[in-house]
């Protein structure tokens, strides 16, 4: 029998930055999101051999090791090890042996939530394999343990909610991990707009956030002043952004991803470069009224809101800075699970 689950990947659309701590347990943060129709898969396979059996098709890496009780952490599939070692640590996996086979759609650090999203498909198909009385909440809570504080990885917290809930949802984030998920009913007409005029752009590049992320935290530890007035800022945009999707007013939407992007600059730096600069303004002046980098920044993925059809002249535009246009739908459902 084989247990597999997936899970959708993120495009964030305003308050990026701001699920991290300790900025969110501070001061609060908020975040508006949607899951899009690119997804981190999973496959478990029972197997008789008392063997535990690694594998990653998009990464071409494998591993196999005798079924121990905990996996060495060795900077390869470590991913994979944390969340096995959760689930055998916290619930016992009562199997001789098993087979892990994952892919994700989009490359490792391209910003749209790939590693957070992995995690929870891993741990969506164990679920499914032992029968976990996991909720949502739980499901996205246990991932964030694992890679924050089990493997020490550095990031905030909306990829796990997002990849477990799906759909557009504004999201608040307290102290003490204190996580409200808040599904938006945005009107049909209104989504299929956003959907034709958000252009996702893949620069070509992946960066590692952690260091961008380290920095962002140290600013919020020192009170730096012009990092937290950015993030104050960001957590204002998704609030604009609700009532903007909410109320239709799409014309709007360009306006509040550069005003994101204009803020999301001064929280580190390394979140925006040359090349990135030079990206987003060849997209401005062939039409579009706003875009952002999706993540931590620095590279990966960005995305530009074009009204009308300016999407084409957009598209042209981009063209010479080598990277390329990757086609998606808005995504309404989170992890899903099931076995054959």
């Amino acid at each position: 029998m084989i247990f597999r689950s997936k899970a959708p990947l993120r495009i964030g659309l305003a308050g990026g930055g701001t699920d991290v701590s300790p900025y969110s347990d501070l001061y609060g943060g908020a975040i508006l999101n949607t899951t899009i129709s690119l997804y981190a898969w999973a496959h478990l396979r029972i197997l008789d051999e008392p063997e535990i059996r690694l594998r990653a098709a998009d990464r071409k890496e494998s591993e196999t090791y005798p079924a121990l009780s905990n996996l060495p952490l060795t900077g390869k599939l470590d991913l994979l090890k944390g969340v096995i070692n959760r689930v055998s640590r916290d619930y016992g996996i009562p199997v001789p042996g098993f087979e892990l086979t994952t892919n994700v759609d989009a490359p490792a650090g391209s910003g749209l939530g790939t590693s957070s999203t992995l995690v929870v498909a891993v741990l969506g198909a164990f679920t499914e394999m032992l029968g976990l009385p996991l909720g949502e909440y739980d499901i996205a809570s246990l991932a964030y343990d694992i890679e924050r504080k089990d493997l020490q990885l550095a990031g905030g917290k909306q990829d796990q909610y997002a990849a477990t809930f799906g759909g557009v949802n504004f999201m608040e984030f307290y102290k003490d991990d204190k996580v409200i998920v808040n599904p938006l009913r945005i009107k049909p007409e209104y989504l299929n707009e956003l959907e034709n005029n958000l252009l996702l752009f893949y620069t070509d590049s992946t960066r590692e956030s952690s260091n961008i992320i380290r920095e962002q935290q140290k600013n919020v530890t020192e009170s730096d002043p012009r990092s937290l007035a950015a993030m104050d800022q960001l957590k204002e945009q998704s609030r604009m952004m609700k009532e903007a999707l909410l109320q239709g007013r799409l014309d709007e939407i360009g306006e509040i991803l550069n005003f994101g992007f204009q803020q999301k600059r001064l929280m580190a730096r390394n979140i925006s470069n040359s090349r990135i600069e030079e990206i987003y303004e060849a997209a401005l002046d062939a039409g579009a009224t706003g875009g952002k980098i999706s993540g931590a920044g620095g590279g990966g993925f960005m995305i530009f809101y074009c009204p009308g059809t300016t999407r084409y002249s957009v598209i042209d535009a981009l063209a010479r800075f080598g990277g390329r246009v990757r086609d998606y739908s808005f995504y309404p459902y989170g992890l899903t699970s099931w076995s054959v």
